[in-house]
């Protein structure tokens, strides 16, 4: 078998409206055309990846998420909107931004239907603003890596190729 990757992502929405617009607002999405399912339902372009986004009347799982890369700007933007409307996620792994081995900060939050969604982005030392470096929990600060624990890195960047 050939090389793999994902191809899209698919999230329920309680208001599909809603979760259009906020992800168009929070990711630059664009709506792409989409066939008729019978049932509401957006797909979505993040880059070379699509969101497919389907109106149910159902409740995502706590830790269930996805996970997408941004750059340092589109990581401050996104917090900076996270705060105007409260959508933080500081419960499920503890913590709503986390720095990772490899200068990797994670930004946890929720959708509009409560989905949980991770924005991954390469971030150099001091490269965040004063409020956001407040709020950054080292991952090795609270819980030592080492090992293979401390070669772990996310698949972004130049880290996109695995290697064994």
């Amino acid at each position: 078998m050939g090389m793999s990757r994902v191809n899209h992502v698919s999230v329920s929405a309680t208001d599909l409206g809603a979760s259009i617009a906020f992800y168009e607002r929070l990711l630059g999405a664009v709506q792409l055309a989409t066939p008729d399912f019978g049932f509401p339902v957006q797909w979505l372009g993040l880059g070379d990846t699509q969101l497919h986004i389907f109106e149910r009347d159902s409740h995502p799982t706590a830790h269930h998420h996805f996970g997408v890369e941004v750059d340092v700007d589109g990581l401050v933007s996104a917090y900076r909107i996270c705060d105007e409307l409260g959508i933080f996620d500081d419960e499920t792994f503890h913590h709503r931004l986390i720095g990772l081995p490899g200068d990797c900060v994670q930004l946890y939050l929720r959708d509009p239907a409560w989905n949980l969604v991770e924005l991954d982005a390469v971030v150099p030392a001091g490269a965040l603003p004063d409020d956001m470096q407040e709020q950054l929990r080292v991952l090795d600060d609270h819980r030592t890596q080492s090992g293979a624990h401390a070669d772990a890195r996310l698949y972004i960047g130049a880290d996109r190729v695995a290697t064994v």
